[in-house]
């Protein structure tokens, strides 16, 4: 989805919906748009961000906004965000995710359908939650994964966050798929994470999408090819 200020006008202000590749980052995606924008209309300048991190390995819904329209992005970033997480329990990596190697293995076989509804009950609500070590919070003006990626340990402040519904969606072979709404500043790789510990067991994402911000939906997204033959065809 498309929706400019005036017609066709980047810079007086578009917003995209855009669903973000896997292994893409997302400054990948706000750099092929601003790309592709600059050299189809031949600009020398144009603005352009997004409204939301999303992980490398994470896919699903990004705002982008375009021009004017980059002065919303803080409106966008503080909506409520909803993700579908698939989590790999009885198993750590050191980033809560795929990009780093399984380091422990803990016991499974006590952890039911049950024991998992009332666990992630406890984290719906006001909660506090530490952002992983690999994530791009600063510590002493330097982002946090630095450290995590040259070995150094580092203490990373509590974050409060609120949690506003989990649902499980399916729990076999010891793969949990969750439906998360959540505030701004959420890290589903840390939600993960402390769903293992409460389990008495571990756990690490191995797939997440965001399929919503506010009223916006990755139903409505493009793909980043899509919108390249949208300007094509202008």
């Amino acid at each position: 989805m498309i929706l400019f200020e005036n017609d066709n006008d980047f810079q007086e202000g578009a917003l995209l919906l855009l669903n973000k590749p896997y292994k893409w980052t997302s400054f990948d995606l706000v750099n092929k748009v601003k790309f592709k924008i600059k050299h189809k209309f031949h600009y020398k300048k144009i603005k352009v961000g997004h409204a939301g991190t999303l992980d490398p390995l994470a896919t699903g819904l990004l705002i982008v906004c375009v021009g004017k329209y980059t002065k919303k992005i803080d409106t966008y970033q503080s909506q409520v965000k909803e993700y579908i997480a698939t989590l790999k329990l009885g198993a750590t990596t050191p980033s809560f995710d795929l990009e780093t190697e399984v380091d422990q293995n803990h016991p499974t076989e006590h952890i039911t359908k049950d024991l998992i509804e009332e666990c992630v009950h406890g984290f719906i609500g006001e909660i506090k939650q530490r952002p992983p070590d690999f994530s791009a919070v600063k510590v002493n003006g330097k982002r946090a994964y630095k450290y995590a990626r040259q070995g150094q340990k580092v203490e990373i402040k509590e974050k409060t966050l609120v949690i506003d519904d989990i649902e499980i969606i399916e729990f076999k072979d010891n793969l949990l798929k969750l439906r998360v709404v959540c505030s701004k500043g959420t890290y589903i790789r840390a939600l993960a994470r402390d769903i293992g510990l409460a389990l008495n067991s571990g756990a690490h994402l191995t797939a997440l999408e965001r399929t919503k911000i506010g009223d916006f939906n990755i139903k409505d997204a493009l793909e980043i090819e899509d919108f390249i033959k949208f300007l094509e065809n202008l």
